[in-house]
């Protein structure tokens, strides 16, 4: 099922095969948007290699006890041409401007996670 322009609700259902819940779904509709907004501002494809997770996944694969991702608000990206340090960069200030909603930024080497859990979150290296 087609969300937005370029995101796919498969894009974002938990890698178990479960069936995703209906309040998880309604939350992937929102985070498909701003990831939108995301991908038209930098012009450039975006792969989500980590959308809802149920409970036991997250667990399977040692994910926050609290995480965004079982709620349907998180989602890890890479870019072939953006590195992760510059796709944190770009949604930092998409979010300081206003055009993406303010939540979680996490910063890693081989991926970058944005969540819109509704307020500021930071971690990883700076």
């Amino acid at each position: 099922m087609q969300l937005t322009d370029n995101f796919n609700k498969s894009e974002f259902e938990c890698s178990c095969g479960c069936d995703m819940p209906e309040e998880v779904f309604d939350n992937i509709k929102i985070l498909a948007q701003q990831l939108q907004v995301i991908r038209d501002m930098l012009c450039e494809s975006i792969k989500v290699t980590s959308g809802y997770r149920c409970k036991n996944y997250n667990k399977k694969i040692g994910g926050a006890k609290y995480s965004q991702h079982l709620l349907g608000k998180a989602s890890d990206l890479q870019m072939k041409e953006t590195r992760p340090e510059e796709l944190a960069n770009a949604i930092d200030k998409l979010q300081e401007a206003k055009f993406i909603e303010v939540g979680g930024l996490g910063r890693y080497i081989n991926f970058t996670h944005y969540d819109i859990r509704g307020y500021e979150a930071r971690w990883g290296k700076n």
